[in-house]
């Protein structure tokens, strides 16, 4: 584990590195090509409408014949999809681009955190999954602000540019460095296939619920605040300040897994996710309250305790699921959780935006957190066992 983890961290990093760069940027863009509410959401829709309908089938097919070849063919194509940014011209082609993208998402993220997840000693899997959590959304963290300092330094392309070397070099280094896991005993018994028999597990619903919700609420975040903090504070902020937001927020989450990681190998991981849950939909309505940069900043650090809070603790549970059903399975079923939020999230608030207004989106999005919290906690409760008489 310990000289496997480096390498997927890095492929990991590298992968959500280049979406977090475009993440300021994409919104705007979308917006100079002539895109209206409806269609932002659509755009920034697509990557995880794709990635969520090959999920599944990359989940499964992996646990089968292995992951390594789909880590390093998804990154590969990352770095030629990159190119697509820079020569989209119109609304239709960004979103064809943005489909393509969501395809390659789906053969690297799961599939590395199935990897770890396979590999977990029994008892530390909140500690690796917080690791795991901690490289995944430092790229988002660190993408955003690198994407808007590229942005207002030197261009838009240049950002496109440096997301295209990045991943490149993660292919290069997955590609010589990273072995096929050797899976445990357990994982080779499931039978198959194991999506029909994780229907049946309250706490894969619980997981699926609260991702989806949580994951909504992230998807109109990302998509909308770029527009929010440009346009609706005044003195609007610049690509380098919504950059810098959006990279405390994620690094703060980053950071904190580190340690709450361990955290859910101790607590309760059920409570751990209903109470990051609830600090996380508070973030979302407090947003439109906030009135400058450095507001944000102060929001930020406390929704940054939500994510931190529950995203290992939700991990460590589908690894708990993943030995009973097929580790790549669980991992496919629980990104795709997010995939469908994160694709019905900006789609909707694209809708509420052209409605009715910005701060809209974020209320609403704290209202689907609180639904899924409603449905984790019915799913997960403790079933009684019928009575012999």
């Amino acid at each position: 584990m310990k000289r496997v983890f480096p390498i997927l961290a890095i492929a990991v990093f590298s992968s959500t590195l280049g979406v977090g760069i475009i993440a300021p940027l994409l919104p705007l863009y979308a917006e100079s090509l002539g895109a209206s509410g409806i269609w932002i959401g659509v755009i920034f829709a697509g990557f995880a409408i794709s990635r969520a309908l090959f999920m599944p089938l990359v989940g499964h097919i992996s646990d089968r014949k292995g992951r390594r070849m789909f880590i390093c063919t998804g990154l590969f194509v990352y770095a030629v999809i990159s190119l697509g940014y820079i020569w989209a011209s119109q609304v239709s082609e960004l979103t064809f681009i943005r489909l393509m993208h969501g395809l390659a998402s789906a053969m690297v993220v799961p599939i590395a955190q199935a990897y770890i997840g396979e590999l977990s000693p029994k008892g530390e899997e909140g500690t690796w999954m917080g690791y795991f959590n901690a490289a995944f959304i430092a790229g988002f963290g660190f993408g955003p602000l690198m994407g808007g300092v590229l942005t207002d330094y030197f261009s838009m392309e240049t950002a496109f540019y440096a997301m295209g070397v990045l991943n490149l070099l993660a292919f290069l280094l997955a590609f010589f460095l990273l072995p096929e896991v050797r899976r445990r005993k357990e994982s080779d018994k499931v039978p198959q296939p194991p999506l029909p028999r994780m229907r049946e597990s309250g706490i894969i619903k619980g997981l699926f619920s609260f991702r989806t919700a949580q994951s909504f609420g992230m998807g109109a975040f990302m998509t909308f605040f770029p527009l929010f903090a440009a346009s609706s504070l005044d003195p609007g902020l610049s690509f380098g300040q919504i950059g810098a937001v959006l990279a405390i927020y994620l690094l703060l989450i980053s950071i904190a897994s580190l340690f709450s990681g361990r955290i859910a190998d101790v607590f309760n991981r059920k409570g751990l996710v209903i109470l990051g849950s609830l600090v996380s939909l508070s973030f979302l309505a407090l947003i439109p309250t906030m009135q400058n940069f450095w507001q944000l900043v102060g929001l930020c650090i406390f929704g940054a305790v939500g994510g931190a809070l529950s995203l290992p603790a939700a991990s460590a549970l589908t690894v708990e699921e993943g030995k009973k059903y097929g580790m790549g399975s669980a991992m496919a079923v629980f990104t795709m959780a997010m995939s469908i939020g994160m694709a019905v999230g900006p789609i909707t608030g694209g809708l509420i935006a052209d409605l009715m207004n910005i701060d809209s989106v974020f209320y609403f999005g704290a209202g689907m957190g609180l639904l899924g919290i409603g449905l984790f906690i019915w799913f997960t409760r403790p079933q009684s066992k019928p009575q012999l008489t």
